[in-house]
């Protein structure tokens, strides 16, 4: 199921699988283990929508961490305001049934992620690179977010949200380009496009703590395809919004 989830939709997973951590001391070990609903296009740029389950996981040992959002690695630096780690997450790619009929399947595969995260009074900020290592995706991204958590009540996290990504010319090739052997199968114009600001995203974030042991959460985003991206022949809309529901446990 993890492949049917595109690019837009994690940059709307990132923060909202964030929240519960926000509220969390970030030096504790943790557990938090769930299930999303994710409502998001088919590729960035289709026309179609599915909906689909995903798992939430967020779990925490010393340094170690299995989760959602930054894969699985560990945290190399850690102080009061800044943490920098590094490990292995999914790079999506998309279904042959979703993709134009004659462009095929782009299969995800595995990528090496570093990223640091920086506290600024109120505001959380990102930034990652990720290369992709198997798979038909290939290339390398890099993504900047800032996030600005907002206590409504005991209970409710509210966490407006914004970022942006970068892909090289591998990236966009892989996932936006038409090769001739697809544009003769395709009727598609062959194209070949390079690297620079792929999208830009906002969202919204609702945490709501139910008890000590479980939270619910709920994201609205909306994902906007910029430059060589933009112009691919396989995207149909490079506006697209994305939704997403959870619950989690923690342990």
């Amino acid at each position: 199921m993890i492949r049917a989830v595109t690019p837009a939709a994690l940059s709307c997973l990132i923060v909202a699988l964030a929240a519960p951590a926000l509220a969390q001391d970030r030096d504790q070990n943790r557990a938090v283990v769930g299930v999303a609903g994710v409502y998001a296009p088919a590729y960035q740029g289709a026309d179609d929508y599915r909906l689909v389950p995903f798992p939430v996981l967020d779990l925490k040992y010393g340094r170690y961490f299995v989760n959602t959002r930054k894969g699985v690695g560990a945290t190399l630096l850690q102080g009061q305001a800044v943490s920098v780690g590094a490990g292995v997450t999914y790079v999506p790619g998309y279904r042959r049934r979703d993709a134009p009929q004659g462009v095929g399947r782009l299969s995800g595969g595995a990528g090496a992620r570093i990223f640091a995260e920086a506290r600024l009074g109120g505001l959380v900020a990102g930034l990652s690179a990720t290369r992709a290592l198997t798979g038909d995706v290939d290339g390398t991204l890099v993504d900047a977010s800032l996030a600005m958590p907002v206590r409504a009540s005991a209970r409710l996290t509210l966490i407006p949200s914004a970022s942006a990504t970068w892909a090289d010319g591998a990236y966009n090739r892989a996932y936006f380009g038409i090769d001739a052997h697809q544009a003769t199968a395709s009727g598609l114009a062959a194209y070949r496009p390079g690297g620079g600001l792929k999208d830009v995203s906002a969202s919204l974030t609702a945490s709501y703590r139910l008890n000590d042991k479980v939270t619910l959460g709920a994201t609205g985003a909306v994902s906007s395809l910029r430059g060589d991206a933009k112009k691919s022949p396989i995207v149909v809309d490079p506006t697209q919004p994305a939704a997403f529901v959870s619950v989690a446990y923690r342990f």
